[in-house]
């Protein structure tokens, strides 16, 4: 008669316990959600992209893609793993506009994020000195579209440097405008220029850390942070728009896209 072999649960477990079990995970073929939160901050020659954080399990990037228009062709210009991607191919005076896609270790990739920024790059300056116009009146004055300090009373000078029985100012002329926009951290911390405020006096009394916004005689904006603030002299960062009539001095985020886009890489 043939022995029966009866396996026990617990012999059962070691022999499977040998052998090995693969188990495969479900295929997912549903793409990430549109990255949300996209931002843009211009600066010289250059572009910073961010966004908020997909929470996918198997997220495995973003794509970024630029257009010369908001509703015109979208390019694919880079990929990362991060959220936050830079533009080094922007260049200053043209408009850029920027959207945002997240894709899967499997390939999927969302649609396009529903914020569309634009971002103006535009040039910027460091540690400009200016005399006040009393002591030195040939580096007194600053010309924001040539990058220039020159004499306070030039044709072209858009602020100068005055101290005035110990109070010191930013002064403008009469077809210019100037604002003293309060403390700031950096020079990123101005989003837009004003539209009402200005001086009526034509003047802004300098206070170390301030950042004030100024409204060219040719319809152009600036801002400046004061870094250093002396009785004889002041110097600030600079930032200056090359677009006329364009008062944004930091990117803001576009209203949500109101159709699916066509992505046209080739």
């Amino acid at each position: 008669m043939k022995s029966l072999t009866v396996f026990t649960g617990l012999s059962l477990a070691l022999l499977v316990a040998g052998c090995n079990i693969h188990v495969n995970e479900p295929f997912d073929s549903v793409p990430p959600a549109p990255p949300q939160g996209v931002a843009a901050l211009a600066g010289d020659n250059i572009v910073t992209v961010s966004w908020l954080p997909n929470r996918e399990h198997d997220l495995a990037g973003y794509k970024v893609y630029v257009g010369g228009s908001y509703s015109g062709r979208y390019d694919l210009i880079g990929t990362t793993h991060s959220t936050q991607f830079v533009d080094r191919g922007a260049r200053n005076g043209d408009t850029y506009y920027y959207t945002v896609t997240a894709y899967d270790l499997d390939g999927y990739e969302s649609e396009l994020s529903a914020d569309v920024v634009a971002a103006t790059p535009r040039p910027e300056g460091f540690d400009v000195l200016l005399y006040d116009y009393r002591r030195d009146s040939t580096r007194a004055g600053y010309d924001f579209s040539t990058n220039s300090v020159g004499l306070y009373s030039d044709n072209y000078t858009d602020l100068f440097y005055e101290n005035y029985q110990g109070i010191l100012y930013l002064d403008v002329w009469n077809d210019t405008d100037i604002q003293d926009m309060g403390y700031a951290g950096s020079l990123d911390e101005i989003l837009r220029a004003p539209t009402t405020g200005w001086s009526p006096t034509k003047d802004a009394q300098a206070i170390g850390g301030h950042m004030y916004v100024i409204r060219t005689h040719d319809n152009h904006y600036a801002k400046l942070r004061i870094v250093v603030l002396t009785a004889a002299w002041v110097k600030f960062d600079w930032a200056y728009q090359l677009v006329p009539n364009d008062p944004d001095l930091k990117s803001q985020p576009r209203a949500p896209l109101t159709r699916v886009w066509t992505r046209e890489l080739y």
